[in-house]
């Protein structure tokens, strides 16, 4: 009985690393970059619990208005915040014509 489950365990073992083997190099680096981003961002986040809130709070809200604006004046928005630029982009300068972009259905 125990040589069986060997033996199956074996031949499942080498299916897999012969699977694993056909995943090709590049999503290894992105797997490895994913997890280096999340060590970092850890890290980050650990200095940041040590600031004063109200410093934060600004410094936050200075980086999303000057992606918010960057967005509204070069009009390369990603396609979930589309709706909202359409309708704020009236308002404020732009690098050209506004133009409307066609949204998924």
């Amino acid at each position: 009985m125990t040589h069986s489950l060997i033996f199956l365990a074996a031949t499942t073992t080498a299916g897999a690393v012969d699977r694993l083997k056909e995943i090709p190099p590049e999503f290894w680096y992105k797997v490895g970059l994913g997890i280096l981003a999340v060590i970092a961002v850890v890290i980050v986040l650990r200095k940041i619990a040590k600031v004063n809130k109200a410093v934060l709070g600004i410094i936050v809200l200075l980086m999303l208005s000057f992606t918010g604006f960057n967005w509204i004046y070069e009009r390369n928005e990603p396609t979930w915040a589309t709706p909202f630029v359409e309708r704020v982009a009236h308002f404020f300068p732009s690098k050209g014509p506004i133009r409307q972009k066609d949204l998924p259905k």
